[in-house]
């Protein structure tokens, strides 16, 4: 039988992980899904994600693509390989793709979304999904902050060390920072993101909120490039990868 690309969309609380991708120190969303695949095809399989998402951080809709010749169906990879899967990772869907589809480097775009407890003490329900500020923020302000990310920029200030990207530029079409009760939610959707960027975003716009920082302070590191203008980079337990999303997805079509 002729080898098929399939493309699954994946969700999970990335607690108990250090990260998307297989590492010697510790177990990855990755190979769980490697061995899961392995249970239901009898053989190894390897998964190419979209996102290498870090320890702790969780995922809505990340996606992965790998190559079988097996007959299951295309649609019917969540039911099979969430019978094998631990109960903190789930594959939701799962569609045929073309050959030369690759999960990553066809992404067209990323929402991600950052949760903040803003109360007096940590939250025993949401601790592992949120970071917790005991201070109270202005979601206004740091709302009227996170507006300047805006448009295409070189990020440069926004990168962590460590990071692997040919380019700083991305372009920022969508952000948002808004207060619901005790939480604070900030989304933003942008062509592609920095190692850490989102979390040093977030970092940033809590000190916004704190009044450690001035409301100018993002379009400042834009032009300086200079990560010492920013805030801290925030906790990995409230970061979420929303969605990743491809060009036919946007164009209503069938991949």
């Amino acid at each position: 039988m002729e080898p098929k690309r399939i493309l699954l969309t994946v969700t999970y609380d990335g607690t108990a992980y250090c990260g998307w991708q297989f590492q010697d120190n510790g177990p990855s969303i990755q190979a769980e899904i490697e061995k899961a695949l392995e249970k239901a095809l009898g053989t190894f399989t390897r998964v190419t994600g979209a996102s290498r998402t870090d320890a702790g951080v969780h995922a809505l809709g990340q996606r992965a693509h790998f190559d079988t010749d097996s007959s299951i169906p295309p649609d019917k990879y969540p039911f099979v390989l969430n019978r094998f899967l631990p109960a903190d990772i789930r594959v939701t869907e799962s569609v045929p793709v073309p050959p030369d589809f690759h999960a990553r480097f066809d992404a067209a775009g990323k929402w991600y979304t950052y949760r903040i407890h803003n109360a007096p003490h940590p939250s025993a329900l949401y601790r592992n999904l949120t970071a917790h500020v005991p201070v109270r923020l202005d979601a206004e302000k740091m709302n009227a902050a996170a507006r300047q990310l805006l448009g295409t920029h070189d990020f440069a200030a926004f990168a962590a060390a460590g990071g692997q990207a040919k380019t700083t530029v991305r372009t920022i079409d969508d952000v948002s920072v808004t207060r619901s009760g005790q939480e604070i939610t900030l989304r933003v959707h942008g062509d592609g993101f920095l190692y850490n960027m989102v979390r040093i975003i977030a970092g940033t716009l809590i000190y916004v909120g704190q009044g450690k920082l001035e409301e100018n302070c993002i379009s400042r590191a834009i032009a300086s490039k200079n990560r010492l203008d920013l805030g801290v980079t925030a906790p990995a337990c409230g970061l979420e990868l929303t969605r990743v999303e491809y060009a036919f997805e946007k164009a209503g079509m069938t991949p």
